[in-house]
């Protein structure tokens, strides 16, 4: 089984080079790619070539094996790594000479990553980033591992005897290599079979015991003290974080538990060093069981999803532990800086969106800041006791240092530590840290600043979509609203091209493969989640026809899987089987967010045939939810909305204040997968007679007396309209239990 989160937990190796030194034009070919990761390599000496049937075709011409590298722009082991081996000129001749290197994206290409790391564990029994993995040329692996020093290590070899070792079987033992390779190929193949998806028939009705039992299971592996699961590394659970808080919002004898745990979590980690508390945002993960010290690269994916676990904690009310109050600052914060520090401005425009005006954006930035030519892992975040004292003066600095758990003995070097208060701080601490923070921020800026990988990923910019776009609603702040429009305007505009929904852009510019079931499911998700908050079904509609092109792309002959062959080379490594994850990892399975987004757009559009295709991926959930829980939170999260109906609320009547207050009461609503639907044009379509465009809205009029009302129904059949924020309140309270 894959693990939930590999993360950067370990070190983890890979690199791969391309044999060119033998032959000319074989030269290292990464200077034009759009991702930041492979032009990080374009002046290693190492010939690297780009995934692909090319590169794969050379190796087999030259009858050599493949050396595959996957890692992102932001690991931190991937720059050692890089640094100690593919810089190194003996290295790389030894790599030109006998394999024809590979460089992989793993942000890029989640479809080349996600075969190899399951190959890398069932082979070393580890898996992390950089990933090394050795191929025959048609894509099958036959040895791997995750990093590998320059010399050997105590139950580690160095990459050079990993080469020699790999060449000579290669050259004296082919007969076992191919074994070996068509072996584990068999045994993928099986796997994939076992996690198959069937979406004919009749599934099986959520079993709300079942749910309540998976909180009970997590609760065994809760770190009760320290918030979170399990000890160290520890990772946001953010998939986890949603089922909690969409069960806490439902009466049952495991609510309290739910919202106990999700509540110790959200507050552990917005008080600690995970968050960064000057800027805002959440580091990837932290190598300590109390989130005191983090790896400090930080993704879009994990801000995107934390936002919407801060704002939906904020919409369910909080608790003692951890206040709504509490929570809407940390998200404020998080927006904001996903904002000012990720967005790109415009297309081509490799600017920050500072100004608000963000149309995408960024992947990452780097876990490392290059500090006079060295990369220093978290170098722009750390502070030492002197600092503090010549920033903030005599009375200010002790007392910071003190709050912030900076002391004379760093915690990630000898000398310096991440500011990380882990607690809640009172009100004379509060306002000793709002003199000291833009201080602080303000001498940080001065420092050199880690880099930014610039690629958009669509699936990911959905996942922001739908956070900002919730956010503007739950923390009064229509300018994230805005944002989350602009964003899908960009995706709309870039990455939908001719009904297929393009991974990558870079400057502005479609590049590379199309999007996988994760980007399909991520995007409509956002857009239909924008439509419930805008009430403009340009989104609704665009929606729409992602969905059904993702029917078609990934489920045309009634078996889901994630990709659609994008790589014939992946497809032999699985054993010629298509795959699907049906395991959450840093963002949710591609499998249980596409059934998430079938049941909000089957609630909006009348479809049975969606609704069913979304129950069908829920049978995956049964030994899931208590044998791997914290590997299924969307699956958790999925199947509570579909208990709870989904409840879907049509807002008809004039176009004005009442209907406002209507909206928006159902914006700030906890029940679990409430879809929202609002009449625009006062509820008269577009042309006399016709119906709206979203099915939910047709035959619901505004009040005899004209007035705006709401209709709240399941399954398209409504109660009566209620038509004060009183009534639908208690209403939806009622049908959410």
């Amino acid at each position: 089984m894959k693990a939930a989160d590999n993360g950067n937990a370990r070190p983890g190796a890979g690199n791969a080079a391309d044999n060119g030194n033998a032959r000319p034009g074989a030269a290292n070919a990464l200077a034009g790619e759009p991702s930041a990761y492979l032009r990080q390599h374009a002046s290693n000496p190492v010939h690297w070539r780009p995934f692909g049937d090319e590169a794969f075709g050379f190796a087999a011409q030259r009858d050599v094996p493949v050396f595959l590298s996957i890692g992102y722009a932001a690991c931190h082991w991937c720059h050692v790594m890089a640094h100690e081996s593919f810089e190194d000129q003996e290295t790389a001749d030894f790599l030109n000479a006998n394999f024809v290197a590979i460089k992989v994206d793993r942000e890029e290409r989640p479809d080349v990553d996600a075969v190899y790391m399951a190959a890398t564990q069932a082979i070393s029994g580890e898996g992390g980033w950089p990933m090394s993995v050795f191929l025959t040329p048609d894509g099958r692996a036959f040895h791997s591992g995750t990093y590998f020093p320059p010399r050997p290590m105590p139950g580690r070899p160095s990459f050079r005897q990993v080469l020699e070792a790999v060449r000579e079987a290669w050259l004296e033992r082919r007969e076992a290599v191919e074994h070996n390779a068509e072996t584990l190929a068999r045994g993928m193949a099986e796997t994939q079979l076992a996690a198959a998806v069937q979406l004919a028939g009749s599934p099986d009705p959520v079993d709300a015991g079942l749910l309540s039992e998976a909180v009970r299971v997590l609760a065994r592996s809760e770190d009760p003290h320290d918030g979170g699961f399990g000890t160290a590394p520890k990772f946001p659970p953010s998939p986890v974080l949603e089922f909690l808080v969409r069960h806490a919002a439902v009466a049952s004898d495991t609510a309290d538990a739910a919202r106990d745990m999700a509540g110790r979590t959200l507050a552990a980690m917005s008080r600690s060093a995970l968050f960064d508390q000057l800027d805002g945002g959440f580091a990837r993960y932290s190598v300590t069981r109390d989130w005191s010290v983090p790896h400090f690269e930080k993704m879009l994916y994990d801000n995107a999803q934390l936002l919407r676990a801060f704002v939906h904690w904020v919409r369910l009310g909080g608790n003692a532990v951890y206040t709504s109050e509490e929570a809407a600052d940390a998200a404020t914060r998080t927006a904001d800086w996903m904002i000012a520090s990720l967005g790109l401005a415009g297309p081509g425009d490799g600017t920050g969106g500072g100004s608000g005006r963000a149309e995408a954006f960024a992947s990452s930035l780097d876990a490392d800041t290059v500090v006079d030519g060295q990369h220093l892992e978290g170098a722009s975040y750390l502070w030492t006791p002197a600092e503090l004292l010549d920033i903030l003066g005599l009375e200010d600095g002790p007392a910071v240092a003190r709050l912030m758990n900076v002391a004379s003995g760093g915690t990630v070097t000898k000398a310096a530590s991440p500011l990380h208060p882990g607690r809640r701080l009172d009100g004379a601490e509060h306002l000793l840290w709002d003199r000291a923070r833009p201080r602080l921020l303000a001498a940080r800026s001065g420092r050199p600043q880690p880099a930014r990988d610039d690629k958009v990923v669509a699936g990911w910019n959905g996942l922001a979509v739908a956070a900002l776009a919730e956010a503007g609603a739950v923390l009064g702040r229509p300018d994230l609203t805005a944002a989350a429009a602009r964003t899908a305007a960009y995706l709309e505009r870039i990455h939908w091209t001719d009904g297929t929904l393009m991974r990558v852009s870079h400057a502005g510019l479609a590049r590379g493969i199309g999007g996988l079931l994760e980007d399909y499911a991520f995007c409509v998700d956002g857009f239909l989640t924008l439509y419930g908050v805008t009430g403009n079904t340009r989104w609704y509609l665009l929606a729409e026809d992602i969905l059904l092109a993702a029917c078609l792309r990934f489920a045309a002959d009634g078996t889901l899987v994630d990709t659609a062959r994008e790589s014939s080379q992946v497809f032999n490594a699985q054993g010629q089987r298509a795959g699907l994850e049906p395991f959450d990892n840093a963002t949710p399975s591609g499998a249980a967010a596409f059934a998430g987004a079938l049941l909000s757009y089957a609630a909006l559009s009348g479809s049975s045939d969606h609704r069913i295709m979304a129950g069908n991926i829920l049978s995956l959930l049964p030994p899931l939810a208590t044998r791997a829980p914290r590997a299924a939170g969307w699956l958790l999260a999925t199947a509570q909305a579909a208990l709870a109906g989904p409840v879907e609320a049509a807002v008809v009547g004039p176009d004005g204040p009442a209907r406002a207050e209507l909206h928006h009461a159902l914006l700030l609503s906890a029940s679990p997968g409430l879809v929202v639907a609002v009449a625009s044009d006062a509820g008269i379509p577009a042309a006399v007679g016709a119906a709206p465009a979203v099915p939910l809205l047709d035959g619901r009029t505004a009040a005899p007396d004209g007035s705006a009302q709401v209709f709240l129904c399941r399954g398209m059949v409504c109660e009566r309209p209620v038509g004060s924020v009183a009534e639908l309140l208690e209403r939806l309270a009622t049908m959410a239990g």
